[in-house]
């Protein structure tokens, strides 16, 4: 009787537990669309708190994720609600290698110079909404939150300008 005990109680420590399926990163990703092949499904028992489970391709990744990492709700661009009153605004600034400084929810100021003059402030606190992945080498693309006066601002400059940025530190 002792045996047979045991032998169950083996058996229901050792036998396997369904564990839900979540999406995972394939490989590092950056911030920017989810592309097919990004994710794939992994068994995780407990699963994070909010994780996605289906889909995810074309939605909007908020910030970098490194390989195996599980992909939650607060990673898409959904839960980084642009603030009422404001616009997303994408601009491209000119030194790529700036934008791997700044991540979505970063606050920056932009600049604007022109052949022979000065920088000038374009537009100032404004907050990084996503930086999408490169494909060129023609500077940085990333799309702040501005006031609809600002994306105006930043428009303007940009089309006769290079723009360069400067990083606020978080409070």
């Amino acid at each position: 009787m002792a045996a047979g005990i045991g032998v169950l109680s083996t058996y229901i420590a050792l036998r396997p537990t369904h564990a839900p399926s979540v999406l995972v990163a394939t490989h590092d990703l950056s911030p920017g669309i989810l592309k097919p092949g990004d994710l794939r499904p992994a068994a995780l028992n407990p699963p994070p708190s909010g994780a996605i489970r289906s889909g995810a391709v074309g939605r909007v990744l908020a910030g970098s994720m490194r390989r195996g990492e599980p992909l939650t709700d607060v990673r898409l661009l959904h839960s980084l609600p642009l603030p009422p009153g404001t616009v997303a605004a994408p601009v491209r600034i000119a030194d790529a290698d700036t934008a791997q400084l700044i991540t979505p929810g970063s606050t920056i100021s932009v600049l604007a110079a022109w052949e022979g003059q000065p920088a000038q402030l374009v537009a100032d606190d404004v907050t990084v909404v996503t930086i999408p992945k490169a494909e060129d080498d023609h500077g940085a693309l990333i799309v702040l939150a501005t006031t609809p006066s600002q994306a105006s601002q930043l428009a303007a400059a940009q089309a006769g300008g290079r723009l360069s940025i400067t990083i606020k530190p978080h409070p």
